[in-house]
């Protein structure tokens, strides 16, 4: 029995050393957006909800849906894109006051984060 484990823990930590570091589509800063803006037309035309897991992006195609990571903490967020922007030089995505919240990074405003494109629209 103990074998078994010895092999079936060699196994994973093959796996986990092979697979190698997270790969991000895009890394950069991440910034949020809340009650100012509740109510008021997205880019997309929808009203944006800041309750919502959403986000604002300079180009990817509205309805992709991003994985967030904070590098600093591990934490993440899906988030779909239905906005544009942001419009600070320097961050590359804008989240919705639920979707900043839920990464942990109200407090702060922002944070450095990878981002993952999980599905096109």
């Amino acid at each position: 029995m103990r074998l078994e484990w010895l092999f079936i823990l060699a196994g994973v930590l093959a796996i986990a050393l092979w697979a190698g570091p997270p790969r991000y589509d895009e890394v950069g800063i991440a910034s949020w957006y809340g009650p100012g803006f509740h109510g008021k037309t997205t880019a997309s035309g929808e009203p944006y909800d800041m309750y919502a897991f959403t986000a604002a992006h300079k180009t990817l195609p509205f309805g992709t849906v991003v994985r967030v990571v904070d590098l600093a903490t591990g934490k993440s967020v899906v988030v779909r894109i239905n906005d544009r922007g942001p419009f600070v030089a320097g961050r590359i995505i804008d989240l919705s006051y639920a979707a900043a919240e839920a990464l942990g990074i109200l407090e702060q405003g922002t944070a450095r984060v990878g981002l993952q494109i999980l599905a096109g629209p």
